[in-house]
């Protein structure tokens, strides 16, 4: 796509979210695609998403995201003006690297307290290829730690999940620390970055610090590719990410020695753009793609989200043959706005309107699966990039769905 169609389409999904501002799912989309094209106009636009009343958590994410789009590209927000002179504050104390109250992107250090996923990979619906995988690539030599050690292998390992987004990267991610019986620490852009340098290289190594006290421990970093993103030559901002994946480096080196118990997992919608340090063999060399929901997923999705509404006996399963590339989120978006159609119905009638299977099947029609723009933007990669091993999964789905 050249930049002017890539112009031209950034203009269409404008005039869509201008026609239709309350929608939340295409206003975050309209985002991320800015992230890629226009960085002041993406900052408008995730403030307006936030006016909406769009989801806290997705707003932290994406304010991270187009902070570290900044420190890539070198390309600051405009100025503002200088406000008048104020008096020096009093000298702050900073604190020790060891501290576990260490200020980090408005949180402290405390928010690594890992939990306890109650969630494991029995409780993932379908997807029986990825949960093969899975246990074929990462799981099944941790399941057998004593056959292991026989052959030298040490407890631990990490995992580069890749993907559509909103398929349940982070989901799958919970049930494999519950397979293995392991505390869980989630870990976003946002915890890590701060505007004080050497803050952010401090709460990687406070990330670390707990998963090892914490053993056996999943550390999850999600969004990884705006963390991991290749280091490239520039100016201060290009310097600020390569010290953040350089102090990751230096960390991922002991996942097969010190860091005995400690499990890494990462998730990203961007695989090719993860640096390649990273991707060395004892680092995160392990890959696993993670595929929008089969018809077993998708109906289980459906069900789960009418579970307990006002819903006439609603046929899942046809559901689910009508919705073949939805992602997670786009059923969750689905079963939303047919929710939101038959309340409405209720108000004006002033009688229950269960949501029924014709409403659900109209409603898909007007949907279109987030996952088609991945599948679109991926294309090129796989013909023109360079391939290490990573997307021979992908490949193989797309031409067992006769994808080009």
């Amino acid at each position: 796509m050249n930049a002017d169609a890539g112009d031209d389409f950034v203009e269409v999904i404008a005039r869509e979210v201008a026609a239709d501002p309350g929608n939340l799912a295409l206003r975050e989309d309209f985002v991320t695609l800015l992230l890629e094209q226009d960085l002041v106009r993406a900052a408008a636009e995730l403030d307006a998403f936030e006016a909406f009343g769009g989801e806290q958590a997705r707003i932290r994410l994406l304010r991270a995201r187009l902070m570290a789009a900044r420190l890539r590209t070198s390309n600051p927000p405009p100025a503002e003006p200088a406000p008048p002179p104020r008096p020096a504050p009093p000298p702050v104390p900073v604190p020790a690297p060891a501290d576990r109250d260490l200020q980090v992107g408005g949180a402290s250090a405390s928010l690594w307290d890992a939990e306890r996923p109650a969630v494991t990979l029995a409780d993932v619906a379908g997807l029986a290829e990825v949960k093969r995988h899975l246990d074929t690539a990462f799981l099944a030599p941790l399941r057998n730690p004593e056959l292991a050690a026989a052959f030298g292998q040490k407890p631990g390992g990490s995992l580069l999940m890749y993907g559509p987004p909103g398929c349940g990267k982070t989901f799958i991610a919970k049930a494999i620390a519950g397979d293995l019986g392991a505390s869980f620490i989630h870990v976003t852009l946002a915890d890590l970055l701060s505007k004080w340098i050497g803050e952010s290289e401090k709460a990687i190594q406070s990330v670390f610090r707990h998963a090892r006290a914490a053993a056996p421990c999943v550390i999850f970093f999600d969004e990884f590719d705006a963390l991991g993103g290749r280091r490239t030559s520039g100016g201060g901002g290009s310097q600020a990410m390569r010290m953040l994946v350089t102090q990751l480096l230096e960390e991922l080196d002991g996942v097969d020695s010190a860091n005995d118990g400690v499990y890494f997992l990462a998730a990203t919608n961007r695989p090719w753009d993860i640096d390649a340090a990273l991707r060395r063999p004892g680092r995160i060399d392990k890959t696993v793609l993670v595929l929008p929901p089969d018809a077993v997923a998708r109906a289980a999705i459906v069900a789960g989200a009418l579970a307990g509404k006002p819903a006439d006996d609603v046929d899942v399963v046809a559901v689910a043959a009508a919705t073949e590339g939805f992602s997670g989120a786009d059923l969750s978006h689905l079963t939303t706005t047919v929710l939101q159609q038959a309340m409405a119905e209720s108000m004006e009638s002033g009688a229950l309107v269960p949501v029924t299977t014709d409403a659900v099947l109209a409603a898909v029609g007007g949907i279109t699966p987030s996952t088609m723009s991945w599948f679109d933007q991926v294309a090129p990669v796989l013909e023109y990039g360079v391939d290490d091993g990573t997307f021979d999964q992908l490949r193989a789905y797309r031409v067992k769905r006769g994808m080009r």
